[in-house]
């Protein structure tokens, strides 16, 4: 066994991945002197400290003419954190700098979080332990509990246990069955969420069958909670009921079927063709129910009527509703206007009656 104690100072971590990647292919090119190869290596260094800082076994090690690199074949070995393991890693070969900068492992990538469970595969990986944050390239997936995500690239901060995944990402949840695509995505690993700053689509599904979509430029989901958060532009799709809801600040929640708002809001049955708008509201996917509150206008029916209110209760099946607070309706034919301080009745009928003190009624010749 041969044991080399070798510095690892870390390079610059906003280093470009393209500078990353080049350095990378360098390693893989260097000369490499077959004199100084050995096998059963054992490969470790500690911190300022003495705390250990990673340890590699190798089927076989061979160093540089200069020595200031060694190339491992059959890697396996733990990242340390704090004088702890955290990483469990595994590959078909790899280069430690004896210069202290970083690690490169190469095919075939396991590193598995010990702490929790997380598994990370690709066919490049990356540590700097100064840093914290290990980088994965070249068709990366994570997978963890009900969750599994795919990209192109990932950068995994140790410390925080957050996993950032870049180009193409794709992720999957289970418990809701739910799937998540975009260009940039954040894993908070051990607070079960996921964090999207680009625009993304979303799917919740059951078995193979899509069920509901939302688009947004922004959005979260907390797995655990079982809750999405949709963020600016955003659009979300219910299939039962065939509803439409559009704003800026979303909250959708799949486990107990409640979507709401507390922003204005936007809520459209393209089956009945009706549209509802307010300052903000919610909607109880069970009951059908649907609240909103401040500035509220509906529009529809067979003849366009149309409805304000302060506050507005509407039955998304039967288009029963409740408005109370500065009421007004309109409709075409027959043409009539009326106005009050509450409101009942249904649009797709014409059946309203307004109520509650003074109550102004115009018919239109």
């Amino acid at each position: 066994m041969l044991v080399a104690a070798l510095g690892l100072s870390g390079c610059d971590f906003n280093r470009a991945e393209k500078k990353l990647a080049e350095d990378a292919q360098q390693l893989e090119n260097e000369n490499f002197d077959t004199d100084l190869t050995f096998n059963s290596v054992t490969l470790e260094d500690f911190d300022k400290k003495g705390k250990l800082w990673w340890k590699v076994k190798a089927e076989q090690a061979t160093y540089s003419r200069d020595q200031k690199v060694a190339k491992v074949k059959k890697p396996n070995g733990e990242f340390y954190q704090d004088g702890k393991a955290i990483v469990k890693v595994t590959a078909d070969g790899g280069e430690v700098l004896q210069d202290g900068k970083r690690i490169f492992l190469r095919g075939n990538i396991v590193a598995t979080d010990v702490r929790d469970g997380l598994v990370m595969k690709g066919n490049e990986l990356e540590w700097q332990p100064e840093k914290d944050v290990i980088f994965i390239r070249n068709n990366m997936t994570g997978t963890r509990k009900q969750v599994k995500a795919s990209a192109q690239k990932g950068k995994y901060l140790t410390r925080l246990r957050r996993l950032e995944l870049d180009g193409k990402v794709a992720a999957e949840s289970q418990e809701p069955n739910f799937r998540f695509n975009t260009e940039q995505l954040v894993w908070l690993v051990e607070k079960d969420k996921l964090i999207g700053e680009k625009p993304l689509q979303m799917e919740r599904f059951e078995k193979t069958t899509v069920t509901d979509r939302a688009t947004a430029d922004k959005g979260e989901m907390d797995i655990k909670a079982q809750v999405v958060t949709l963020k600016q532009n955003a659009q979300l799709n219910i299939i039962d009921p065939p509803i439409q809801v559009n704003g800026n600040l979303v909250q959708w929640n799949i486990k107990d079927r409640l979507i709401a708002s507390t922003q204005p809001v936007t809520i459209v049955n393209a089956k009945d063709n009706v549209t509802l708008t307010g300052n903000q509201g919610d909607l109880d996917l069970k009951t059908r129910v649907l609240t909103l509150v401040g500035d509220v206008n509906g529009a529809g029916g067979p003849n366009q009527s149309q409805l304000k209110s302060d506050r507005l209760v509407w039955n998304i099946v039967t288009q029963a509703f409740q408005a109370d607070g500065n009421v007004t309706y309109r409709q075409a034919k027959p043409p009539l206007n009326l106005a009050g301080p509450s409101a009942a009745g249904t649009l797709k009928d014409q059946q309203v009656v307004v109520s509650g003190g003074r109550v102004v009624t115009e018919f239109i010749p």
